[in-house]
């Protein structure tokens, strides 16, 4: 590996506060919670590196992987006339064994 990619991104607290903007609560996001993989909504200019992060400097755990997903905006109709929703993307967090986030509880 080069030296690059061994580095880690230097963000301050305001950037991972806008990197992670919500987590996703579904049910297959729940059941992913269960194996140890977080679901997240977050920027959608955020990187890997940013988002692994941003993840383990506002929770206090160790990420192994993230994954992430571009989730396209729907076509609907408001008011009689088209409209777009807004792309946003998904990242799925994998924690180190034996760590967990607690998402009914708020960050302090």
């Amino acid at each position: 590996m080069s030296e690059a990619q061994t580095k880690k991104p230097v963000i301050s607290q305001e950037r991972m506060y806008q990197i992670v903007v919500a987590p996703v609560i579904t049910e297959k996001a729940t059941i992913l919670n269960e194996t140890g993989q977080v679901t997240f909504k977050v920027t959608l200019d955020a990187t890997k590196p940013e988002i692994k992060a941003a993840v383990e400097g506002l929770f206090g755990v160790n990420v192994t992987a993230v994954n992430t997903v571009v989730v396209k905006g729907k076509s609907k109709r408001f008011r009689g006339r088209p409209g777009q929703r807004s792309d946003w993307k998904k990242a799925i967090v994998s924690l180190a064994e034996g760590q967990s986030i607690d998402l009914t509880t708020g960050l302090a």
